[in-house]
């Protein structure tokens, strides 16, 4: 009887994980299914990551549980639309979400905020966002927020890095008579004194309010109402540099030249560090525009430069004939790569041959073989060059008209 019970029992576990198995088999083909939908909406509505977002924020296969999140309400209405046929609970959220409906904005209270891949201090870094500048929050998890900021890149940022504000106390902010920060680097003061205590460093592009004037000093609020004073050699009101931006030729590379030396940081686009598109991003900012993120989304704007020969190789005679200065170089990884191939390296053309960019170091070099400076390209490939000046510039962001940093009219 004691071993036709146990074989019973043994029996009946066999069978009952069988069936478990067999849940899971059909749950995971439901959830394949349902990926397979996610995916084909996102290639067509969001397949860049960087600037939309659609993702799975939770996945209870034996429970047969899905949530999806996105920022966008074309595919959300699609992704309901076409779920419906599907046996399963799936739920589609919009970012942003419930976390951040109190203040769904926020303004950065660092001289320099640090945006990454994920919310994690070890994750990848991103980008940077200056001081004063508006970020949208999209979404809040422990200890960071899920931005979007001016030029539309989605990362994230450590909650300490920014002032989550209403959308009446941002449009204060906006509002309110600012300065910027125009030396390369510097600091703020708790008196009108540069031998008093400091406040926080500073970085060209920082923006703050002005209360006004003391001295050879401007008094300034930050975002989380400190109160400093910052030389006014390093600064002018924010109404004045926006109307003295003349984005010219030799303004932006005057500009760009202003970063000689600054070490290459990855993700870094301010004047502490800078990657190769956070070199032409924040040469273009100097001059009042605000340019695509990285080098594979800047080379997706701007006018078509003829520079390659028939076969889609780089030439450089046809370089040296059609581009101007401060036309964009870009580049793909690999010696002779296609020139199809995905675009990871930019740099800011100078005239004469010659390219100004942050590889190692902000530096120049030449595509002329005879040259001191020439870049033999052995790690990577010239694939194409655009220019963002004259008949295309309309396409450009103009900081004046950015509600990133104006009130509306």
């Amino acid at each position: 009887m004691k071993t036709f019970i146990t074989y019973s029992f043994l029996a009946f576990t066999l069978f009952t994980s069988i069936n478990h198995v067999n849940a899971q088999v059909i749950d995971s083909t439901t959830y394949l299914k349902i990926k397979e939908l996610q995916e084909t909406v996102k290639t067509e509505i969001a397949p860049d990551k960087r600037l939309k977002i659609i993702e799975f924020l939770s996945v209870d296969i034996p429970k047969n549980v899905y949530v999806i999140q996105t920022t966008e309400k074309t595919a959300k209405d699609r992704l309901e639309q076409q779920l419906k046929g599907i046996n399963a609970q799936v739920s589609v959220t919009l970012l942003p979400d419930a976390s951040v409906a109190d203040k769904p904005a926020g303004v950065v209270n660092l001289s320099v905020a640090n945006l990454r891949t994920k919310p994690e201090h070890s994750a990848e870094m991103a980008s940077q966002v200056l001081l004063g500048a508006q970020v949208d929050i999209l979404q809040k998890i422990k200890g960071d927020y899920r931005v979007r900021t001016a030029e539309g890149y989605i990362a994230w940022v450590p909650t300490s890095s920014v002032v989550a504000v209403t959308n009446e106390e941002l449009n204060d902010w906006k509002k309110a008579k600012k300065i910027i920060f125009t030396d390369e680097y510097g600091k703020s003061y708790a008196t009108a004194n540069t031998q008093g205590q400091q406040v926080s460093d500073l970085v060209y592009g920082d923006m703050l309010i002005l209360n006004g004037e003391s001295g050879n000093f401007y008094a300034v609020t930050y975002p989380d109402k400190r109160k400093a004073y910052v030389r006014k050699e390093q600064a002018m009101t924010y109404d004045k540099w926006l109307t003295s931006r003349k984005p010219t030729s030799e303004n932006i590379i005057s500009s760009a030249r202003t970063m000689l030396g600054l070490p290459y940081l990855w993700g870094g686009t301010s004047t502490k560090g800078v990657d190769c598109s956070g070199f032409t991003k924040t040469a273009y900012f100097m001059n009042g525009y605000i340019i695509p993120r990285d080098a594979s989304q800047q080379v997706l704007t701007g006018q078509k430069i003829d520079i390659l020969d028939k076969d889609g190789h780089f030439d450089p005679e046809k370089a040296l004939k059609n581009l101007k200065p401060a036309d964009l170089l870009f580049f793909a990884a690999g010696k002779s790569s296609n020139p199809d191939a995905r675009v990871t390296h930019v740099a800011l053309y100078i005239g004469n041959g010659t390219f100004i960019h942050s590889a190692g170091s902000v530096r120049i070099n030449s595509m002329l073989k005879d040259s001191p400076d020439y870049d033999d390209f052995q790690t990577r490939t010239v694939v194409a060059a655009r220019r963002y000046l004259g008949e295309h510039e309309s396409n450009l962001q103009k900081v004046e008209n950015s509600t990133y940093y104006n009130a509306g009219k």
